[in-house]
This record gives C-alpha cells, sequence and structure tokens, in this order.
C-alpha cells in the first residue's frame, strides 16, 4: 500500500523520505543484498570540495544515480565509490592569494610542507556543504570511505597503471605546443584557461612566416600567424585559390 498525502508538501515528503532512508540504511541495504559476482562499478568522477556546489552538480549528480539505481534494481551489485579531486593549479592560487605569496616565497617565507598543508586546508573547505547536498538530493554514494586524489595510495596507482601501459607498449613521446603561465610555473589545461581573469584584450603583433617551395630556387609561400609560437610544430601548409 502507498501512502496516502492529502495536503501536499513536498519539503515535508522529501525529509520523511530521507530519514526512512538513513534510519533504516537503506542504501547499504541496496548494496549488500545483491550478489558481489554480478557486480556493476561505480566510481565517481569526483568534485572538487574548495567550491561551492551548483545546480549543475545537482543535474549530473542525477544522471549519475540513474544509472546506478537502474542497475541495483536490475540485482547488480553496485558499490559506489565517491570521491575527492584535489589537485590543480586553482587550489594552488587559491592558497598564494590567501598567504599573500607568489610561487617564489615557497621554500623561503613558507616551507613546502606548511604550503602543502595549507593547500589540503583549502581543497576540502566546502566538504560540509557538499556532503550536505548529497544527502537532501538523494543521491546514493559511499563517502565513508571516498579516493582523495592527494593521497599517496591514489597517486601510487596512478603510477601504478601507467607502468602498466609502459610496459605493454602503449605509451610513446611525443610534442604538443601547450599553453604555459610563467607566473604559476606551469603548464595549463583548457579548464584552468577559463578561468575568470585567465584572458584580457590586448594589441599584439602578428608574424608572416615564409616556407621555400620543395624543389625550387627562390619560390616561397607566405603564411599569416598570430600565434608564431607554433610555427616550431608545423609540419604542412594547407594551400589553394579558394583558401585565404
Amino acid at each position: 500500500m502507498y501512502q496516502e498525502f492529502k495536503n501536499l508538501d513536498l519539503p515535508k515528503i522529501d525529509e520523511e523520505m530521507l530519514r526512512f532512508w538513513e534510519e533504516n540504511d537503506i542504501f547499504h541495504k541496496s548494496v549488500n543484498q545483491r550478489d558481489p559476482e554480478n557486480h556493476w562499478v561505480f566510481y565517481e568522477g569526483p568534485p572538487s570540495a574548495n567550491g561551492m556546489p551548483g545546480i549543475h552538480h545537482v543535474m549530473a549528480r542525477t544522471i549519475k544515480d540513474l544509472f546506478c539505481r537502474y542497475r541495483s534494481m536490475k540485482g547488480q551489485y553496485v558499490k559506489r565509490k565517491g570521491g575527492w579531486d584535489t589537485h590543480g593549479l586553482p587550489i594552488e592560487l587559491s592558497v598564494e592569494k590567501e598567504l599573500g605569496i607568489t610561487k617564489e616565497d615557497i621554500g623561503k617565507t613558507i616551507s613546502i610542507a606548511d604550503y602543502n598543508k595549507k593547500c589540503r586546508e583549502v581543497v576540502m573547505r566546502f566538504k560540509d556543504k557538499w556532503d550536505d547536498i548529497t544527502r537532501k538530493m538523494g543521491y546514493w554514494v559511499d563517502l565513508d570511505d571516498p579516493y582523495i586524489t592527494y593521497k599517496n595510495d591514489y597517486i601510487e596507482s596512478v603510477w601504478w597503471l601507467l607502468k602498466q601501459l609502459y610496459d605493454k607498449g602503449l605509451l610513446y613521446k611525443g610534442f604538443t605546443i601547450q599553453p604555459y603561465s610563467p607566473a604559476a610555473g606551469t603548464g595549463l589545461s583548457s579548464h584552468e584557461l577559463n578561468m575568470p581573469g585567465a584572458y584580457q584584450d590586448i594589441k599584439d603583433t602578428s608574424a608572416i612566416a615564409q616556407f621555400k617551395v620543395k624543389g625550387s630556387e627562390d619560390e616561397y609561400f607566405l603564411a599569416w600567424t598570430t600565434t608564431p609560437l607554433t610555427l616550431p610544430s608545423n609540419t604542412a601548409l594547407a594551400v589553394g585559390k579558394n583558401i585565404t
């Protein structure tokens, strides 16, 4: 029989349902009552707890939860592993801004150990907010034993996986052009390039490069570019009468 609600109070119903799940340990029962041999593996793509959760996190987690619940309803053992992403330049920049230091100060005015300790504190600053929204949205995931990317066991597991790929000949050495931040002393990912303040409007000089025509004495193609930093890796020119 289904419970009848004469006066619809959605927040109250929501809280009652969450309390029922917690008091009866429904999440763990939904996992442990299944056959571990018939498993379906789920590791959450980990969020970073250095910022507040937003509606886009709720949307993404709802989709993840649908897959896990569907597999559980199919009778599969779905042990949902939560995690925390603790790597990345935003953490470092946040700490340096808070402490009023730059990369040059690390190891001088502040020890590397103290700097790393502060980064670990900042990266988990809003964990309580994340735990709260995880519960309120009814997202079932194991946060009692999460994987945390700054932990040595996680880092060493990544090294181990890379070693397996290397031993199988699946890694190769190559060269690419990467954006680089002299201030941060590191290359930048596409996500980091989209951070607020990463771009500013400037006037820059363009370059026109000569490419000698193969087999000719004194004939060249002219190529115009605003990114001469990419020229060393050029291997071909696209040429055509309708290409401008």
